[in-house]
């Protein structure tokens, strides 16, 4: 193994630097992976790569960027306990104090602790590099039966949507609507679709990722974003609304129109981060006993339930990578994700890139 690597950056310009670092040592309870596959967020793009807006556990430090990686151990520090040399893993993207309440249930997402709390990508280096070390109880293990890219998207995208449908529940007695069909959204219809849901209605704005949408099978029904949507989805229904919504979009109209859409009794989760919404309380949410849920992210216990059921279902999260790119081509993944006239962005290595 080299004793340098290459790694990439974001400074906060619409630009990625390429830089030669030394290869990270783990350290105590850590492990150093072979980085296969690290896809790209739009987190990523809204927070870190046009400006560097966020603050607190969206503040981003200078590090190695990426906080959705996947590779294989090729080196473990003392005292790892579960992982060793040529294991498969997932990388948990948060890393916390591993002792607060969030932490103990799992949700490392939500940890307390200002000192140790720590994303990849954002207060730590990340997975956009050769190779890059994580704590050993940040891991997922990645069975043989899905690939490196799949376990990159199970690592944010998927983890974050499968634990938001879990919150609203999703059946076969259920027409869900999703707005915004970004990576996020794409997931949900994804996941959507293996869970049951009776009809699945897809709206977005960019032409492209709606196509990826139908081409996909992900909806029976993708609507071009308006001002008329609800009503849209309402003749879609029987002129009912939906049983659940996710919006994956965080646009206020979109919003809107997810909780509007939504018929007596129907759940919402809004998963889409930043933004605003303005809705009208008694008529659009309390008269009609509708019950609204905000979820951020994942646990890392619902994320190994989630590998389970990929393998069960045989979904590859991986299908809607629509490009790949080598480290190398960091810049232009990185700029095809900005325009968002794309799935899903990966940059691999290996046998992901071959």
């Amino acid at each position: 193994m080299n004793e340098t690597m290459t790694a990439a950056f974001l400074p906060g310009n619409s630009t990625v630097e390429l830089r030669t670092v030394p290869v990270p040592v783990p350290g105590h309870g850590e492990v150093l992976l072979r980085v296969k596959a690290s896809t790209i967020c739009g987190s990523d793009i809204r927070c870190i790569y046009h400006e560097h807006l966020g603050k607190g556990p969206e503040g981003y430090q200078g590090v190695i960027a990426g906080h959705e990686p996947c590779g294989q151990i090729v080196a473990t520090g003392e005292g790892c306990r579960r992982f060793e040399n040529g294991d498969r893993v997932i990388v948990y993207h948060i890393s916390g104090c591993g002792v607060c309440n969030d932490c103990r249930r799992g949700y490392m997402i939500s940890c307390t602790s200002e000192k140790y709390r720590r994303a990849y990508g954002w207060q730590r280096d990340g997975g956009m590099a050769e190779y890059m070390v994580a704590e050993e109880k940040d891991l997922i293990a990645l069975p043989d039966e899905l690939s490196y890219a799949d376990g990159a998207q199970v690592a944010c995208g998927f983890g974050t949507v499968y634990e938001g449908l879990e919150k609203i529940g999703i059946s076969g007695n259920h027409a869900v609507l999703i707005t915004g069909l970004g990576p996020v959204g794409l997931a949900a219809g994804a996941l959507c679709r293996k869970l049951g849901a009776n009809k699945i209605i897809g709206i977005d704005v960019v032409p492209e990722r709606m196509k990826i949408a139908v081409d996909l099978g992900l909806c029976d029904a993708v609507l071009a974003s308006g001002s008329n949507n609800a009503a849209q989805v309402r003749e879609l229904t029987g002129g009912f609304g939906v049983e659940r919504a996710v919006d994956c979009s965080a646009h206020p109209a979109a919003r809107a129109a997810a909780i509007r859409a939504t018929r007596k009794w129907g759940k919402i989760v809004f998963i889409g981060e930043g933004g605003t919404v303005e809705i009208n309380p008694s008529p659009d949410m309390i008269h009609d006993q509708k019950t609204l849920y905000g979820s951020w992210v994942t646990s890392t216990w619902l994320m190994e339930e989630l590998v389970e059921r990929l393998i069960r279902w045989k979904l590859h999260p991986a299908d809607i990578i629509s490009h790949r790119f080598s480290l190398q081509r960091a810049g232009e993944a990185y700029a095809l994700m900005a325009s968002g006239k794309c799935g899903k962005v990966a940059v691999c290595a290996d046998e992901e890139l071959a």
